[in-house]
């Protein structure tokens, strides 16, 4: 096992090479960059723009905007009436003054040691944004996929035990209608209803804490974080177990018609025994290839609209703000933490099999 973990591992470097180098190429070549954006803002009515700038050292400020002047020609599109000295400032500014292999090794070696860079327009370093919206998501994603199995795999068990019976149908006809209805349109529900939209004010519109969560007990912080967290958790609950609970099923019935089961039911096994003995090691491997997928990707497509109606600061709302603002430094680093959190995450779900089913014995496996 320790020898399968040790490939793996190194696995991981040659992958995170490859996403790195394709989302380099990808965020660094296509139109409208920082530099490009820039431009814009200053050829247009936002005067107020030009403060964002830099958000650190290399800021331009008044002084070298009114070297613009003049028709000088540029590769840049808009560009035409400003000094070809500035565009370079501008390009140095954001780290365009160097070709891009160079910028790329720049990246690669600064993110082996978890240097991911400033921020073009928050004056922060990349790592302190990440660690400061971590809490958000990763709340987010560990109750939403907690609970969202915890319900969907005895639920999926009964239905498959129940099949055909009025049980099932009534649960299928509850799946379908969370399957078939976005997160996020539960969440705008939850709002109108619980939080003074129209009915109830029960809950908080926005945060994850109260502004006294400081000062509060410890069994305090516990209600308050409960509270804050309690709508947005089942909206997200709502809108992703129906998948994990029909997968369930499917897998149970597939299990239970085999032959192996009727062999165990002759040998007079109760049939609490036959499912949870024998049945269940062998349905969950699917299920549980199916967590890395659920858990990373609750932690951005799942949570950003989430986010974005109660007013929770996370990742998936950061890296959808830092893409729109080509906020590249953001958008990379971003991109390089949910790699490896979902490699990382790949790992654990491949050596959980060994945990469900003991037969499977990876060691004499190639990766």
């Amino acid at each position: 096992m320790l020898a399968y973990i040790a490939r793996r591992l190194l696995l991981m470097i040659p992958t995170i090479f490859g996403i790195m180098l394709v989302s380099f190429a990808i965020v660094q070549f296509v139109p409208g960059g920082p530099v490009e954006r820039a431009i814009a803002q200053l050829q247009g009515d936002d005067q107020s723009s030009t403060a964002n700038f830099g958000g650190g050292s290399g800021q331009l400020g008044a002084g070298a905007m009114a070297r613009a002047g003049g028709d000088v020609s540029s590769r840049y599109r808009g560009a035409q009436g400003l000094d070809p000295k500035f565009i370079k400032e501008l390009e140095k500014q954001y780290g365009f003054d160097k070709p891009a292999p160079e910028r790329f090794w720049m990246l690669v070696r600064d993110y082996a040691t978890f240097n991911l860079g400033r921020s073009y327009y928050r004056d922060a370093p990349v790592i302190d944004l990440i660690k400061e919206k971590l809490p958000v998501s990763m709340s987010l994603g560990l109750w939403m996929t907690l609970i969202s199995y915890a319900i969907s795999i005895p639920l999926g068990v009964r239905k498959a035990v129940k099949d055909g019976s009025r049980f099932d149908t009534a649960t299928s006809a509850l799946v379908i209608f969370s399957y078939a209805i976005p997160s996020f349109l539960f969440a705008i529900l939850l709002v109108v209803l619980f939080c003074g939209g129209s009915f109830w004010q029960i809950f908080p519109l926005r945060g994850l804490t109260s502004d006294n969560f400081a000062d509060l007990t410890w069994p305090h912080k516990v209600l308050d974080y409960l509270w804050h967290i309690a709508l947005p958790v089942s909206a997200l609950v709502l809108g992703s177990f129906a998948t994990s609970t029909l997968l369930t099923k499917n897998s149970f019935l597939d299990e239970i018609k085999k032959s192996y089961v009727q062999t165990a039911r002759m040998k007079g096994l109760s049939e609490r025994r036959v499912l949870y003995g024998h049945v269940f090691r062998n349905a969950m491997l699917i299920v549980i290839a199916g967590f890395p997928g659920a858990f990373v990707g609750a932690f951005f497509t799942g949570s950003l609209l989430i986010e974005q109606v109660f007013s929770l600061d996370g990742l998936g709302y950061l890296s959808y703000d830092s893409l729109i603002q080509r906020d590249y430094p953001v958008v990379l680093g971003n991109l390089y933490v949910f790699a490896l959190l979902g490699m990382a995450v790949n790992l654990i779900s491949d050596l959980t099999y060994t945990w469900v089913d003991p037969r499977i014995d990876f060691e004499t496996r190639e990766v």
